[in-house]
């Protein structure tokens, strides 16, 4: 028999080391080319690498919550034969139901991810599911009690909007994004002690002894490893080399709350999930088509520094996930109607949610936004993403105030805010885009031309 050595590859994007997060197979188990072996967390996503032998497992090199630098052997496989090889990069093959389609080996094929999921899910019992209850008697598709079971949603907590009383695919998520937000302000039980003392400084480290027991509690090391350290590397350059300059404006977006509601009411948009940021995705892409310089970027190369002006948008929408911060951008999102646009960003944030943002959909962004409304803050100081020269926030869109033809009406009101790179564009270029972007949620009609 021999024995294959499978070593970690480079998934894309220069990967120079990845997280085992978790060995899908055990030493003794039969595997087949293309079945998933592993799951790995690079700097920008979740990986599932399939095997590139077939034969039985022999050795896992890399425990998990290790970190494995490219090329390192993580696996041995012995096999009958010498198999074939895994190609040195990325390279494609056919779905077994699709004959003509592709996918890309280093995330292997759909059909196979999922039937490797359903074969681990038999054998490990039902504690591998997800914990949300049956929620027997709720009226629900199976498509939308999948999506429920997929972000972690208990149905017989959703409020139903069907015609017939039925849960939709808005309610659930909604539901999710509601749960998102308040998990972080959730209100702690009481203790069971109702008094105690903490010392304002710590003693004298002495050795432990069994009459002063040490307070493990008290600090928690946290390594910082994947998204983490790939958002603070990235965060730290931008802040000490990008001069940042912060500009905001309150804006009236009754309007933009109209037209939201009658889309909401469209049978045109009926199966896509509207919010404002559409409306404000539409409104940020109009103003960069106006003012060029906001989606161009700082280039340092060895003949000097030069502005690269992108005449296309790859819009990036920063997304708080699980695993972290993730910017994943939409391609040429200048080129999008706005069901289109629309279908683009539910996708997007549903994928980033679940963790399988790809490395690619987060490379290449030319303009980011950030919906920090979402969380109830009404304006930031947002620092740009790398290989940008600019960030928008949207603020949390609230009923104030607000004097209309001299008189004091209740009207929907935001903050817009965002943070620029003054090396590449000037304030005079920075108020006109950020007054853009205003206008247009004051009068979404702007966009008509």
């Amino acid at each position: 028999m021999t024995e294959q050595t499978f070593v970690l590859p480079d998934v894309g994007e220069g990967l120079t080391e990845a997280e085992i997060v978790q060995w899908r197979v055990a030493p003794g188990d039969t595997v087949a080319v293309n079945d998933v072996i592993v799951e790995i967390e690079t700097a920008k996503s979740l990986v599932e690498l399939p095997s590139p032998y077939s034969g039985t497992v022999g050795e896992l090199l890399a425990s998990e919550g290790s970190t494995v630098e490219v090329g390192a052997p993580i696996i041995t496989i012995g096999a009958a034969d010498a198999g074939t090889p895994m190609p040195a990069a990325p390279a494609t093959v056919p779905e077994p139901s699709d004959p003509g389609g592709a996918v890309l080996v280093g995330y292997g094929t759909g059909g196979a991810v999922s039937s490797r999921r359903r074969t681990l899910r038999q054998a490990q019992g039902p504690s591998a599911e997800r914990p949300v209850k049956a929620s027997v008697g709720v009226v629900a598709k199976p498509p939308i009690r999948k999506l429920a079971r997929d972000l972690g949603v208990d149905l017989s907590a959703v409020t139903p909007s069907g015609p017939a009383g039925e849960v939709t695919r808005d309610d659930v998520v909604k539901h999710a994004e509601q749960a998102s937000v308040f998990r972080n302000i959730e209100t702690p039980a009481w203790g069971e002690v109702r008094e105690e003392t903490i010392p304002v400084a710590a003693p004298v480290a002495t050795a432990p002894s069994a009459s002063a027991p040490v307070d493990d509690a008290r600090e928690e090391s946290i390594p910082v490893r994947g998204v983490r350290k790939a958002t603070a590397n990235a965060m730290t350059s931008s802040a000490y080399s990008a001069p940042h300059v912060s500009v905001w404006v309150d804006v009236d977006a009754s309007r933009t709350m109209e037209l939201v509601k009658r889309l909401k009411a469209s049978p045109d948009f009926a199966d896509v999930k509207i919010s404002p940021l559409l409306i404000m995705a539409r409104a940020v892409i109009w103003a960069l088509r106006r003012t060029p310089m906001i989606n161009a970027a700082w280039v340092d190369t060895e003949d000097g520094a030069q502005i690269s002006v992108r005449h296309y948008v790859n819009l990036g929408i920063a997304a708080a996930t699980p695993r972290g911060l993730l910017v994943p951008n939409i391609k040429d999102a200048q080129a999008m109607k706005t069901r289109e646009l629309a279908k683009a960003l539910e996708t997007l944030t549903l994928t980033a949610r679940e963790g399988k943002t790809s490395p690619a959909d987060q490379t290449g962004g030319t303009f980011t936004i950030t919906n920090i409304g979402v969380f109830g803050v009404d304006a930031g100081t947002p620092i740009i993403n790398p290989g940008e020269a600019g960030i928008i926030a949207l603020g949390a869109i609230r009923q104030k105030p607000w004097v209309v033809d001299g008189e004091v009406r209740p009207r929907w009101v935001t903050t817009v805010s965002g943070s620029f790179d003054h090396r590449v564009v000037d304030g005079d270029g920075i108020s006109r885009f950020i007054a853009d972007v205003a206008s247009v949620l004051e009068e979404p009609a702007l966009l008509l031309d």
